[in-house]
């Protein structure tokens, strides 16, 4: 007898997926948009079933607070920031989507997101983007973290966080939402086979960046039973000529950039199966098995049979 006579017979495939850990444009949304699309073109010629971007890739993340805080210099940039956001839809997104159809490549794409026809509203934003080259959503970040407060909204997009694919429903969340456990919960309800992380360059000196990240998304595949895709953003070199004020400034920039700390592919246990450190690849590439979130879905379901929702939704009462 045929497998087609039971349809509803699961399938999980092996699958490729890429991290990108390149350095963007610096505040260039034509220069970043076209080196997503080489990056997409070279994911497509390597076969990569989905790729995952760096948090705020187009046209930068606003890091420059972390390092100069507020003042005149800091709202320079935001400015051009602003004159470089992506506006969804749009001619540079519908560029990526076109790249991700002839590539055949799904995508989680981070964007700095400019509101059409507005004068002072953005967004961090994951735009969701299919191998058909649909943009079947986007994630707006829940709460601005630290000094994207300054010039993010908080997200207008609801808690979902999450896409179908071809292979199973794709998940994502940018930078501190990656352990918040309600945005897990959020994509723990659709079940993702894969995970998406968007972090940005760097964070100030008294914060061990790359620690968190790993932290974070080894937390987060564990809890949730999936594959977790960790993009990293690197300093441009440019960035550091615009923005350090004092050799301090300069020194620790330098220092980090020169870590090339890169992208991060977990299992579903939480383990380091791939890490792009050091490496001068703008791709961290990666071939999974999509059957190994099965044996720990069952084992602990924070969506399913492991969790009581309703008894704990008193806790909200009071909000």
């Amino acid at each position: 007898m045929s497998s087609s006579t039971f349809p509803e017979r699961l399938t999980l495939r092996k699958i490729k997926v890429a991290g990108v850990q390149a350095e963007p444009v610096f505040l260039d949304l034509d220069g970043t948009t076209n080196k997503a699309i080489a990056l997409i073109e070279q994911a497509g010629r390597e076969r990569v079933d989905l790729i995952g971007f760096p948090e705020a890739y187009i046209p930068t993340f606003p890091n420059w607070y972390e390092t100069i805080g507020e003042g005149a210099k800091s709202r320079g940039f935001d400015k051009e920031l602003f004159k470089h956001s992506v506006e969804i839809p749009g001619e540079h997104i519908n560029a990526i989507a076109e790249a991700c159809a002839k590539a055949n490549v799904n995508a989680v794409v981070g964007v700095n997101e400019r509101r059409p026809g507005s004068s002072g509203t953005m967004w961090n934003t994951q735009v969701h983007i299919t191998r058909e080259g649909a943009i079947v959503g986007k994630h707006q970040k829940y709460v601005p973290t630290s000094g994207e407060r300054l010039v993010h909204k908080p997200g207008t997009t609801g808690c979902a966080n999450t896409f179908e694919t071809d292979f199973g429903v794709v998940s994502g969340l940018i930078c501190a939402e990656n352990s918040n456990p309600l945005g897990m919960y959020a994509a723990a309800i659709n079940y993702p086979v894969v995970h998406v992380a968007s972090w940005p360059y760097y964070f100030h000196p008294y914060f061990p960046m790359h620690h968190a990240i790993q932290t974070a998304t080894a937390g987060l595949a564990y809890s949730l039973k999936t594959f977790v895709v960790s993009a990293v953003s690197r300093i441009p070199a440019n960035y550091i000529d615009e923005v350090a004020e004092t050799e301090e400034q300069r020194k620790f920039l330098e220092g980090q950039r020169a870590l090339k700390k890169g992208a991060l592919v977990l299992d579903p246990v939480g383990r380091v199966i791939a890490h792009g450190d050091g490496s001068d690849d703008e791709l961290l590439v990666v071939d999974i098995d999509l059957e190994d979130v099965l044996e720990g879905k069952l084992i602990v379901d924070v969506a399913g049979h492991s969790n009581r929702p309703h008894i704990f939704a008193p806790l909200f009462d009071s909000l």
